[in-house]
């Protein structure tokens, strides 16, 4: 089949169209036909063999899949050949057809496209444990996304004012805040030229956020606690600034803060019973036409290097499609 098929740690802008194995079923998988996979930065650093996650060579990486089920395992209870389903997993997206565990998979509303579909997995139940199980954010209160124009930022957004929140912004730019605005955000700040402790400030009265959705870490953390409100929570979802910040506890103490670590991936080890639940939350969500994810473009199987090479550089808003079903090697 056809495939990005990884042989040796290889740069992203390398990564070529080959031909793999078929991917063989075991007892609890499920084998799909991938019509959309969605990018990810971990898929730069994987294919390098700088993430936590070594798969082993070869492998075809893509840990967002959406598709059509067309083989099960023989103990597979939940699924049937022609199901449509989404599969979140670290590798296997970026091939014509791929197989996930059972655990893996969700079944998706009749009505979702599958460019919806796979951009979903990781963003959505990411920003929605975050904001509701670990947060319980209540209507009327001010949330501040930092990073809002990303994947996870702009689920953050989008559920944020689903749930009544009143929301507000961090992007790096003018366009990057036009584009939170536009997914529901009352009022953006570009980190770039302001500074966003005084700018909450003003925006809340002086009071400041009750709820700070942090994927950046380093100095954003830090500027944070300066902003956040009595009995905040402040939610450590990432780092995507590279660095890992100290939080000196008399902080948490003089606010009444909690300082709370939200990591979607583990539910699957610790709280298996929140992961079909936290999906059928967003679907119904995504059906009342309260979210839906924000494509920014769309490519064939061949020019995955492309667009992974947008996605690092930093230059996109939302998430980037791949199509493994359509073009040439």
């Amino acid at each position: 089949m056809r495939a990005i098929v990884v042989e040796k740690p290889t740069p992203h802008s390398e990564l070529r169209v080959g031909e793999a194995p078929e991917p063989t079923v075991g007892p609890r998988d499920v084998k799909l036909e991938v019509h959309a996979a969605a990018c990810n930065f971990f898929d730069t650093l994987i294919v390098q063999e700088r993430y936590q996650v070594k798969p082993g060579f070869p492998f075809v990486p893509g840990g967002e899949a959406a598709g059509v089920v067309i083989e099960v395992g023989r103990d597979v209870t939940r699924f049937s050949p022609g199901d449509r389903v989404l599969a979140l997993g670290s590798t296997g997206g970026y091939g014509e057809r791929a197989v996930f565990p059972e655990a893996a998979v969700q079944p998706i509303p009749d009505a979702m496209p599958f460019d919806d579909a796979s951009a979903i997995p990781i963003t959505y139940p990411t920003s929605y444990a975050a904001l509701v199980y670990r947060a319980a954010l209540q209507p009327g209160e001010t949330l501040l996304v930092h990073a809002a124009a990303g994947g996870v930022g702009l689920a953050a957004v989008q559920i944020g004012r689903a749930l009544g929140a009143r929301v507000i912004a961090t992007a790096g730019g003018a366009d990057k805040c036009a584009v939170t605005v536009e997914e529901g955000a009352e009022a953006a700040i570009d980190y770039r030229s302001e500074d966003f402790v005084q700018r909450i400030q003003q925006l809340t009265d002086g009071r400041g956020a009750d709820v700070i959705y942090d994927s950046v870490g380093g100095e954003t953390t830090q500027k944070s606690l300066k902003c956040i409100a009595w009995n905040g929570r402040l939610l450590i979802v990432g780092f995507a600034g590279g660095d890992i910040p100290e939080i000196r506890a008399n902080r948490i103490l003089l606010k009444n803060i909690a300082v709370t670590g939200v990591h979607w991936g583990a539910y699957v080890e610790h709280e298996p019973e929140r992961v079909p639940e936290c999906f059928r939350e967003i679907f119904a969500l995504y059906e009342r036409g309260a979210l839906r994810p924000r494509i920014f473009g769309e490519y064939p199987l061949a020019e995955l290097p492309d667009a992974l090479e947008l996605l690092a550089s930093r230059k996109t808003h939302g998430k980037l499609i791949i199509h493994p079903q359509e073009g040439g090697a």
